[in-house]
């Protein structure tokens, strides 16, 4: 070996161990890496982050909230790629992703069982309850309320436990006999009240609701989308006449991000997010 290639070659080892040296002092533990598919909606992204956080997949800058991107990553020692997915989407990646973050809905939709097949679940936190919506000013609705009173029944309660077994959980503690003493059933006999939802579980448990509106000649049409804008759209420019697919975070982010005028009626359950493995059959590439 002449001098000068003699040279480079030093010049080159130096910066390679250089290099060697830098990346163990970046913090990372591996040269592998890990993609996961979380939503990419605002309120579902922060929440599917936080999930991960809680199973050692990375650290979140401290006040990290309910509007958290993968730009609030602080410590990410395993490497992990986030890849922001339409929600609806997630279940179509999961088999070229590490690991998913999946809404409940959408995994029962997809056919996975998120009490077998989630890795790790969130716990049913009250922050993330799926609600009845209206337009304000339509709350005192009649029709509305006896839907409310229909999706707050022991009918519903008893459904959700025995239909989905811990993965759609009411939260109804004083559940209804199906009706509301405030409403003049007989009154809206031979009227119709629309809803838009997405397949599973809500018009599921909506279905549940039908029998219970036919007793007093209330029709429900229940709408089916299969995404989260235009389930709003269509109530706020009275189309349909509620919503039943959404948290209260996605639904506040909603108003504030369009301008809309949309309410909560009632809150009706919490669907926990889960982790579910793509080519990682386990968490111990990231726990262990």
């Amino acid at each position: 070996m002449n001098k000068i290639s003699r040279r480079a070659f030093l010049q080159a080892a130096g910066l390679a161990a250089a290099a060697v040296t830098l990346s163990a002092c970046s913090g990372s533990g591996s040269s592998t890496e890990f993609h996961v598919a979380v939503p990419n909606d605002t309120t579902n992204e922060a929440r599917a982050l936080q999930l991960l956080e809680k199973n050692g997949f990375f650290t979140l800058k401290e006040g990290a909230g309910i509007t958290a991107t993968k730009n609030d990553i602080a410590e990410n020692p395993h490497n992990i790629v986030i890849d922001e997915v339409e929600a609806a989407q997630v279940p179509n990646v999961l088999q070229d992703e590490d690991y998913a973050v999946i809404n409940s809905n959408y995994a029962i939709a997809a056919g996975l069982d998120p009490m077998t097949q989630a890795l790790a679940m969130e716990d049913g936190t009250s922050s993330y309850v799926n609600v009845l919506v209206c337009k304000e000013g339509n709350e005192e609705n009649p029709l509305i309320k006896a839907l409310a009173a229909a999706l707050e029944s022991q009918q519903v309660k008893d459904y959700m436990a025995e239909q989905y077994g811990g993965a759609v959980v009411s939260v109804i503690e004083q559940p209804t006999d199906g009706y509301d003493p405030t409403v003049d059933y007989d009154a809206l006999a031979g009227q119709t009240v629309s809803c838009a939802a997405t397949p599973a579980p809500h018009c599921e448990v909506l279905e549940v609701c039908v029998p219970i509106l036919e007793a007093k000649g209330i029709t429900l049409d229940i709408q089916e989308f299969d995404d989260y804008i235009i389930p709003n759209n269509v109530v706020e420019d009275g189309t349909v006449d509620t919503n039943y697919f959404q948290h209260q975070p996605y639904l506040d982010d909603f108003n504030a991000q369009n301008g809309t005028h949309l309410v909560t009626v009632a809150g009706i359950h919490v669907e926990p997010m889960g982790i579910y493995g793509g080519k990682q059959t386990s968490l111990d590439p990231i726990q262990g």
